[in-house]
């Protein structure tokens, strides 16, 4: 069982959650996820890791309350226990594979939508860590829905909070934003988003035409995290990958998120997951790649 040491609220909806899991803890890097279950019956939510610390043995994770999963979860509180904690799943970020002196010579820009702001944290704070600064661009639906602010601005060079209805930091999309920071004459090496499809999406199309080289985390619909479900199939570059072993990092502008959105879509109810599987074949099932 894995003890929750600490709930909050952070706004409506939206719940953080440090939960006492050493073993996941030592393992982990910025990027990865975890799959959790409340009880033996639940359903398996896979939550990419906001924050780890490897002394007191601890994972911290951030969710929103929007299906009967999450739902259920955000009942739990401080001392309850998850029946399982999975992971580290997936493959850590590409700057944790990176030489030191070569990231201290990028300039990085981190574009974050919603609840994505939670897995940037992890990748700013692992930088920060090695005298690394930079820029993060988070919007958000309105101020109600802005989180992580104080912690970001800690880690970050320059942070940017913008609103769709200008209720809080600055007016409209975070692709705004970016263009904003480019008439200013700000120029980076490379991006990562990470937030709603439709916003990697359109961040995408924007920094390609940017010439901005640009990873994208997605987090698809993923039920058993390793390949074999067939859930998180994705196509990057004309080839099929599987999200929660295969990534859950990818070039974004090699992404073809149309197919990923509508394959979510479809993907939702019993009678398209058969369709799907019957459309794609062999190439439906991915595997652990450890086998």
């Amino acid at each position: 069982m894995y003890e929750i040491i600490e709930k909050k609220e952070l706004v409506s909806g939206i719940f953080l959650m440090i939960v006492k899991a050493p073993r996941v803890a030592a393992g982990c890097l910025p990027g990865q996820f975890v799959i959790v279950r409340t009880d033996e019956w639940a359903e398996r939510i896979p939550l990419t890791i906001c924050d780890y610390d490897r002394k007191e043995g601890t994972v911290t994770i951030v969710f929103a309350a929007i299906g009967e999963g999450t739902y259920i979860m955000s009942k739990l509180n401080k001392g309850d226990s998850f029946r399982d904690f999975t992971g580290p799943l997936g493959q850590p970020s590409e700057f944790t594979k990176e030489e030191d002196s070569v990231l201290k010579n990028k300039k990085i820009l981190f574009v974050a939508g919603g609840v994505g702001t939670a897995p940037v944290y992890p990748q700013v704070k692992y930088l920060h860590e090695k005298g690394i600064y930079a820029d993060v661009i988070v919007g958000f639906k309105n101020k109600d829905f802005v989180i992580l602010e104080d912690e970001l601005k800690e880690v970050s060079g320059n942070l940017y909070v913008t609103t769709d209805d200008g209720s809080y930091g600055r007016n409209g999309m975070v692709t705004k934003v970016i263009s904003d920071l480019y008439e200013e004459g700000k120029k980076y090496d490379v991006c990562v988003a990470i937030g709603p499809m439709i916003m990697m999406k359109f961040v995408c199309k924007q920094t390609k035409e940017l010439g901005l080289p640009t990873i994208v985390s997605l987090n698809p619909i993923m039920v058993d995290g390793t390949g074999m479900c067939g859930a998180c199939r994705v196509t990057v570059g004309g080839e099929v990958k599987f999200a929660c072993v295969d990534g859950p990092e990818f070039d974004g502008h090699l992404v073809d998120f149309d197919q990923a959105m509508q394959r979510q879509t479809i993907y939702k109810t019993v009678e398209g997951q058969k369709y799907l599987e019957a459309k794609e074949g062999k190439t439906h099932h991915g595997g652990c790649h450890n086998c």
